[in-house]
């Protein structure tokens, strides 16, 4: 089970770090990635990060301005949000893939990843 915490209501140009923490497993062996979804439209790809954390991507809307970790002692994945504008206010969901040992890659499509958390709200206001 993935849960979300972290979310809120900041100013823009604030910051927010989202956290996503997997309760009964380890996200060690784990594709992991953070989605977004607004009332109306298609939930949205934001970062992912790969098994052995080598490689990472990012949407175009939040590159240079969002970052994607992960802690294995503390069996928790991160969304470092910086300079948040009104249009990245959404509901946030991480979501987790397993993969194999020698799988680096990332993934992008929601379809990809079996297990999601129940989101949380961000909310940046103008």
């Amino acid at each position: 089970q993935l849960v979300e915490s972290g979310g809120g209501l900041v100013e823009a140009g604030g910051s927010l770090r989202l956290s996503c923490e997997a309760s009964g497993r380890s996200l060690v062996g784990y594709a992991v990635a953070w989605f977004r979804q607004t009332p109306g439209k298609e939930r949205e790809f934001v970062a992912a990060l790969s098994r052995n954390n080598g490689m990472r991507d990012f949407a175009e809307s939040v590159k240079g301005r969002f970052t994607i970790s992960r802690d294995s002692v503390k069996n928790a994945a991160y969304l470092q949000m910086k300079n948040l504008k009104p249009e990245d206010t959404a509901v946030y969901y991480c979501a987790s893939r397993p993969t194999t040992y020698y799988d680096g890659a990332v993934y992008y499509r929601g379809d990809e990843y079996p297990d999601w958390g129940q989101g949380t709200q961000v909310t940046v206001s103008s």
